[in-house]
């Protein structure tokens, strides 16, 4: 479990890039060099050199923060349209403060407007017109269209005060006004954010409001009964305002609503671990059903409306268990990151047979921090780690010589790329340090949002597709 954010400093590096959905980019300061996969852990800075993105691998790339690092966010759903595929978005998030002094925290709940970006050829039209994609659409034009005010996100923010530091936060799917957050004083607090994401939706979306006071609020319900602090906490998917919480004893609690906005916590607690309960994920088809995961290693399946709630416990990796995800597009699939680096899926269907595992990935060299299954697209998945990268993978790919053959036929030298790279890797995002947490945006397909010790980015990969298909709309 890695879990401590620092503030660091940006590296870039220049004349290092990549095509295959690399976020490290070639610049022009030595046009004559062919652009090169900048691999962490492999190639090292020289004197001199930095790193800078490549615009050409992203549809839109943005960049902010809210004030302090944020441990954990959550994007919410809105009345703006269930698919949205058309420049510019508009995305509402809510995120808890990690701040130097614990009464300096707070929620923030805010509205990204004006996200601006296009769409990108894979391969450019004119390979070698150094007008074409990787010149045309470098980071310094769209550095220009920044300054001259054509595609500047507006950021609107409202501040709630918060005890302490916020280890999770959550919103509701169903009411995303109402949010879940685990303090570091060992409180699990409910919330309603209504009045504040109203007040976002009529205000203008051409004034900024990133220095706004933090107001005083109280919580909906507050629950004090957990040994420690935590970070599982997981709303359910199928029944509105059920609620699952773990922390870092080994305890896991079930909330149920109740009438009048309050919740009747069971007080005794689901106990199948014997270490931290690190994660807790809803089963999408099943409203009794969740899993959770723990630093002793273990995945645990757990039923509500049996008589023993341990359904199955599943040796998951041999290190910490940091995070798991449910895959609501097939529910049989769980996916797992571990301290470790490694990241594992499995097949629920096949628990019964021993071995479940269908998918194990070791390309991380860090712990992983974040992983989440797209709402889109059923095989993919994007994950965070503790190396400063995040990563979009297709588990439907496999390994096409002829293909790549082709491809790098059309490249000739615009890029080098390395020959050992998972055929399942899509996507890889760098230039934040210290990557806490990933989600998708569920009404804009391809969007993904994550957050680090230096503050948020906004992503649409160029190779990353942003329609839905008919069954998933």
């Amino acid at each position: 479990m890695v879990r401590s954010l620092k503030n660091p400093k940006k590296a870039k590096r220049k004349n290092k890039g990549a095509k295959k959905g690399e976020g490290s980019s070639s610049s022009d300061s030595v046009p004559s060099l062919p652009a090169k996969v900048w691999q962490p852990g492999v190639d090292k800075l020289e004197e001199g050199e930095e790193l800078q993105c490549d615009a050409s691998a992203y549809n839109s790339l943005h960049a902010f923060h809210i004030g302090w690092p944020c441990l954990s966010f959550d994007v919410l759903r809105d009345s703006l349209g269930l698919v949205r595929t058309d420049f510019p978005h508009t995305v509402y998030c809510v995120a808890g403060t990690q701040a130097e002094k614990s009464s300096w925290n707070s929620i923030g709940i805010f509205k990204l407007s004006n996200i601006s970006g296009k769409r990108r050829d894979l391969v450019p039209d004119k390979i070698g017109d150094e007008n074409a994609d990787m010149g045309s659409n470098s980071s310094d034009s769209d550095e220009e269209e920044e300054e001259a005010g054509q595609v500047t996100p507006v950021l609107q923010l409202h501040k709630v005060f918060h005890e302490g530091c916020v280890n999770r936060i959550r919103a509701m799917t169903q009411n995303p006004h109402i949010v879940a957050s685990w303090g570091d004083t060992g409180h699990v607090q409910v919330w309603d954010f209504s009045s504040h994401i109203n007040a976002l939706a009529e205000s203008r979306s051409d004034l900024s409001h990133g220095a706004s006071a933090v107001s005083n609020q109280a919580p909906l319900f507050k629950f004090g009964g957990h040994k420690d602090e935590g970070y599982a906490i997981d709303w359910s998917p199928l029944a509105p305002g059920k609620l699952v919480s773990g922390d870092c004893k080994n305890c896991i609690h079930l909330w149920e609503p109740t009438s009048g906005a309050t919740w009747d916590v069971c007080a005794k607690s689901f106990i199948g671990h014997t270490a931290s309960v690190e994660d807790l994920q809803w089963s999408p088809t099943e409203p009794s059903v969740f899993a959770s995961c723990s630093v002793d290693g273990n995945i645990v399946i757990w039923d509500t409306n049996m008589k023993n709630p341990l359904a199955a416990t599943i040796k998951a990796h041999k290190a910490d268990v940091n995070v798991i995800s449910w895959n609501r597009l097939a529910s049989c699939m769980l996916a797992s990151g571990s301290d470790d680096g490694t990241f594992s899926i499995r097949d629920l269907r096949m628990l019964k047979e021993g071995d479940s595992v269908v998918a194990h990935f070791e390309y991380h060299k860090h712990p992983i921090t974040s992983i989440e299954w797209s709402p889109h697209e059923a095989s993919t998945v994007a994950v965070s780690s503790s190396d400063n990268q995040l990563t979009i993978w297709d588990l439907s790919l496999e390994r096409d010589e002829e293909e790549e053959a082709e491809f790098k036929a059309k490249m000739k030298e615009h890029v080098n790329a390395p020959t050992d790279l998972p055929p399942q890797l899509l996507f890889v995002h760098q230039g934040q340090k210290d990557l806490k947490e990933v989600h998708w945006h569920s009404q804009i397909p391809g969007m993904v949002v994550s957050t680090a010790a230096d503050g948020f980015n906004i992503l649409m990969p160029s190779n990353i597709e942003n329609v839905v298909p008919a069954n998933v709309a």
